[in-house]
């Protein structure tokens, strides 16, 4: 479900400053804006409503009560530094 991972262009100004120690909140802050935009309609993709992220994180918690849910990155397992951290505590939250 692409529409919740971090945008590319986010993703690549955090790769190119990993070892920045505010880069991982600077991304982390962003990754929020993007998966919660404030207009009706996504900037980058206006056929994409933003209710979409809400709908999918809503869908992905209830089927985590019923069954595992796996997310998915090229990151390594191992990386703590990942959108999938973020975007599992947001699922949890929905």
């Amino acid at each position: 479900m692409a529409n919740l991972g971090p945008s590319e262009s986010l993703l690549r100004r955090f790769q190119r400053r990993v070892d920045d120690p505010g880069a991982w909140r600077s991304f982390s802050q962003r990754y929020r804006e993007e998966i919660f935009p404030p207009a009706r309609f996504d900037p980058s993709n206006p056929n994409i409503k933003n209710y979409g992220q809400k709908f999918t994180r809503r869908l992905l918690r209830e089927l985590s009560r019923r069954q595992n849910v796996t997310i998915m990155c090229h990151c390594d397992e191992s990386e703590t530094r990942c959108h999938r951290h973020l975007l599992r505590k947001l699922i949890e939250s929905a």
